[in-house]
């Protein structure tokens, strides 16, 4: 009992309003699998707002810039929801534009504030990964989610209050981002306290379809809301994102420990049924001190893993970024699609991304081989990538098709890295049981990707200008270096796998970490 007091006082966190009155109304406390159920819809429901918020820019991007007038109608069967799109993307007033982003330069401003705020992303999430240890990760999730929800609305703002200040739009998205920064590492060390190792691949591979579910929702919320005016594709996601947030302040447990659970007897009770045991296991006390930054780098496989993601993430940010505005200015079977048509389409890759996190966790936790499976599709990515560019053009099916496979491949390590690698390594052996490490490893991880995130649509803002081929060269070499970065950690895994299959199977350690401590 004094352990679990001292944990709670240590992480500042307290029993959430809304579990207060669902237990009054029980007239008892949450299960423990209640409990889970709960952290699982909430942390899901709130990273798809932040995709969802974040994915809106794209959407708009090509009617704030529209650089072609040739946008003609989308080659698709008839749909009424569609064909209302159509029409509305295709007024003169979604058209003409917005300054200063339809003027000559309109392509590298929109590429710069896609830097400004991937960039403050990516600073600030060092720093909320060191709060995230220290702090009630409850509070510091839903502060960055009603942050978010209000400087994404401030940006649709500036339609209607006729701001055309290029550093208005490129200041607020700025904070956007530093409030956005708190998500991640927040939301994945919330279900590293709950969830378990055994499976943790297919587990936090299903989970992070909240990152495809995000960006599909914002995008077919965005396109919709085109018709009424671009303002209101930042302002309804804006909104929904400050909803959950209020929902995650009134009824997320961070913890076992908050609701009242004694973590020892969940460890004892899944050991004693032959089932998988929380992730972060109770073993540390409350006179554990949250691991130092330094420190947190020095784990083995944090740093190759961390650049391999600055890699992967700069692929799959530029197709977030840009896929719409890229198919709406490509010619597909002889046609152009129109803004929010392309929107819809674009929406496919993220489907095929929810598959590729599925599949990538999945194979990784079968083959035990996490750093094998993220090589493996990043090296797979390269061809799919090539072929995209080269026949996504020939027809809308083609183009589909493709798309969905590209989306497998570039999403399935970016997912895999971010949740399982990143949870793997948060609870590392060389911790001696500390578990206050988790958000700064995962923070490290992801905060390292997103710097590449921020480089790659600044980049595709400039080359796309003078061609689409080089911007698909640039992205098939991130693919290659990414996979480069791997390559010591699989043959490590390969190797450790030989040597197993040539001695009687005895315990396992860290897995897959423990294959990754290599000289």
């Amino acid at each position: 009992m004094g352990s679990s007091t001292e944990s709670r006082s240590r992480m500042g966190s307290i029993k959430p309003m809304g579990i207060q009155l669902i237990e009054c109304v029980r007239g008892g406390p949450l299960s423990f699998r209640s409990s889970q159920a709960l952290v699982l819809v909430l942390t899901f429901l709130s990273y798809a707002s932040y995709h969802a918020t974040r994915k809106t820019t794209s959407i708009v991007k090509s009617v704030l810039d529209p650089k072609t007038t040739n946008l003609g109608l989308l080659h698709w069967p008839s749909h009424m929801y569609l064909q209302e799109l159509k029409g509305a993307a295709n007024n003169t007033a979604l058209q003409s534009g917005w300054a200063p982003f339809n003027g000559e330069d309109g392509t590298g401003l929109l590429g710069e504030i896609d830097l400004a705020f991937l960039g403050v992303y990516a600073i600030g999430m060092f720093f909320a990964g060191h709060l995230g240890d220290r702090v009630d990760l409850r509070i510091l999730l839903t502060i960055g989610m009603v942050g978010t929800g209000l400087f994404t609305g401030a940006f649709g703002a500036g339609y209607w209050l006729n701001i055309h200040s290029f550093y208005y739009f490129l200041g607020v998205q700025m904070i956007a981002g530093l409030f956005q920064s708190s998500g991640w590492p927040s939301v994945v060390a919330v279900v590293g306290n709950w969830f378990g190792k055994s499976k943790r691949g297919l587990i936090m591979g299903i989970w992070n379809a909240h990152t495809s579910v995000g960006n599909i929702s914002g995008s077919l919320i965005a396109a919709a809301m085109l018709k009424f005016g671009w303002s209101w594709s930042f302002a309804v996601p804006g909104a929904m994102i400050a909803l959950v947030g209020l929902a995650v302040f009134l009824f997320l447990p961070v913890d076992p420990e908050v609701i009242g659970v004694e973590q020892d007897r969940h460890v004892k009770d899944y050991e004693k049924n032959g089932t998988d045991v929380p992730l972060l296991e109770g073993h540390s006390s409350g006179r554990d001190e949250a691991v130092g930054f330094i420190q947190a780098w020095r784990i083995p496989g944090v740093a190759p893993f961390a650049l391999c993601l600055f890699f992967c993430k700069l692929v799959a940010y530029t197709f977030l970024y840009w896929l719409p505005f890229y198919l709406s200015h490509t010619e597909i079977g002889g046609e152009y699609l129109s803004d929010s048509a392309a929107g819809i389409l674009s929406t496919l890759f993220d489907v095929g991304g929810v598959v590729g996190g599925i599949l990538a966790g999945h194979i990784s936790d079968r083959l035990d081989a996490r750093a094998l499976t993220a090589a493996t599709f990043t090296f797979s990515a390269i061809p799919a990538l090539f072929f995209y560019r080269i026949y996504g053009s020939i027809s809308l099916t083609w183009n589909v098709a493709l798309m969905f496979v590209t989306g497998v491949l570039v999403n399935g390590p970016y997912a895999l890295i971010t949740t399982a690698v990143s949870a793997d390594l948060g609870t590392h052996s060389s911790l001696n049981g500390n578990s206050r490490a988790l958000a700064t490893v995962t923070a490290i991880i992801d905060g390292t990707g997103s710097i590449g995130a921020a480089v790659g649509p600044l980049l595709t803002g400039y080359i796309s200008a003078k061609s689409w081929s080089g911007v698909f060269t640039m992205l098939m070499a991130s693919a290659l270096v990414a996979g480069l970065l791997l390559s010591r950690l699989v043959v490590a895994e390969i190797t450790a796998k030989m040597a197993a299959s040539q001695r009687p199977v005895d315990s396992a350690g860290d897995l897959p970490v423990s294959s990754l401590e290599v000289p």
